[in-house]
């Protein structure tokens, strides 16, 4: 059971990027996928979440600027960011948990390693 986070980089303010985490050695299709990213000095925070039916959350500080997707027919969820601030820098990481019918955002206990955004100009 595998995650592999990729699509980060070194972007200006204002720019995007697109993440993905791409899951191997089980199939995403009963697993909810969220996003979570740490700055250097700070806690880990979520930033999204989506689950397997489709439903998603999305914290209100990146709101309207991230979008949290998933495609699990290429067993891979996605993130993409727009309007990238020098704030939004940090490591992101995915992970999944097991879906749950009443709860938008399940316990997450299976992580991948995380990719590195920097927005600077």
């Amino acid at each position: 059971v595998q995650l592999q986070a990729s699509g980060g980089g070194l972007v200006q303010p204002g720019g995007s990027l697109r993440l993905s985490c791409v899951a191997s050695g089980f199939t995403l299709d009963d697993y909810a996928i969220g996003w979570f990213r740490q700055a250097p000095g700070k806690e880990r925070e979520g930033v999204s979440c989506i689950n397997n039916d489709g439903r998603s959350f999305t914290v209100d500080f990146v709101k309207g600027r991230f979008t949290i997707s998933r495609d699990d027919a290429k067993n891979t969820g996605y993130l993409q960011m727009d309007s990238l601030k020098p704030e939004d820098s940090a490591v992101y990481s995915c992970a999944v948990g097991r879906s749950v019918p009443t709860i938008l955002c399940p316990t997450f206990d299976n992580w991948g390693q995380g990719t590195q955004v920097t927005v600077s100009s």
